[in-house]
């Protein structure tokens, strides 16, 4: 049958206007699978027109000057029923070998446990242009940290992590307005390094661990990233990236 194709991206998964077709079926012109023998499993255009080779080209920021010869890929069937398609290397025409396009697991989290390489070779490179706007985004990250440590805190509000949202642009996270309902920060986006800009929704949660509750609603594949003060959700899903405050402030300090 059909079902949809969901991109990996140097950010993480993205939704994708592509879907996985069998050998049995074609896309009609709806855009419901329809018999047809093609005689082969394919990728197939759904509602967009942009091909996958170009949809990989956006995302990992492949110049346009040459084409491909060869693109490998990962595929993963996941238990909501969607197919998730991993670029790993590309080959473009005239070039004897080819780029690998490396996978980072969890790419925008950045706590205790785990600080993924993405976010690594963001801070570095913003410390490289400018060393007293990361020294200032610390300042403040930290002074929102420290006010959460003291024997008040359980009084003050997770919307009060917001107060950091300064500090995060600078670093390239822009922060969309608080919401209350659904995902908290519902139109955030991320744009780290030469990359293209990518949408995220961000959960606002003192805790990490209180993610469980949305992970239970919400019946379709997440894709999120909690901001929290203090993570302690070990067996997050697979695609929610955790943000710890008080360990980007201190990494920041460095």
């Amino acid at each position: 049958m059909a079902c949809p194709v969901v991109l990996q991206t140097p950010y993480g998964i993205t939704r994708s206007p592509f879907m996985a077709v069998d050998r049995d079926h074609k896309l009609g012109r709806d855009g419901r699978p329809v018999p047809g023998k093609v005689g082969h499993d394919r990728i197939q255009q759904g509602s967009g027109d942009q091909s996958i080779g170009e949809a990989i080209r956006y995302w990992y920021n492949i110049g346009d000057s040459q084409d491909f010869e060869t693109i490998e890929v990962e595929a993963i069937v996941h238990p909501k029923g969607h197919f998730i398609l991993v670029p790993t290397s590309v080959k473009m025409r005239n070039m004897k070998r080819a780029k690998v396009l490396e996978k980072v697991g969890y790419p925008l989290s950045f706590h205790r446990d785990y600080q993924s390489k993405l976010w690594r070779r963001q801070i570095e490179a913003r410390r490289r242009e400018s060393a007293s706007d990361v020294k200032w985004a610390a300042s403040q990250i930290n002074r929102v940290v420290t006010e959460h440590a003291n024997k008040d805190a359980k009084h003050i509000l997770e919307s009060d992590l917001l107060r950091t949202a300064g500090a995060l642009s600078l670093l390239g996270i822009e922060v969309s307005a608080y919401l209350g309902k659904g995902y908290d920060c519902a139109e955030s986006q991320f744009a780290f390094l030469n990359l293209p800009v990518y949408p995220c929704p961000i959960e606002i949660k003192k805790r990490s661990s209180g993610f469980t509750y949305q992970v239970a609603k919400y019946t379709n594949l997440p894709r999120a990233v909690v901001l929290c003060m203090e993570h302690n959700y070990p067996n997050a899903p697979e695609h929610i990236d955790i943000i710890e405050l008080p360990t980007l402030a201190d990494y920041l300090g460095l």
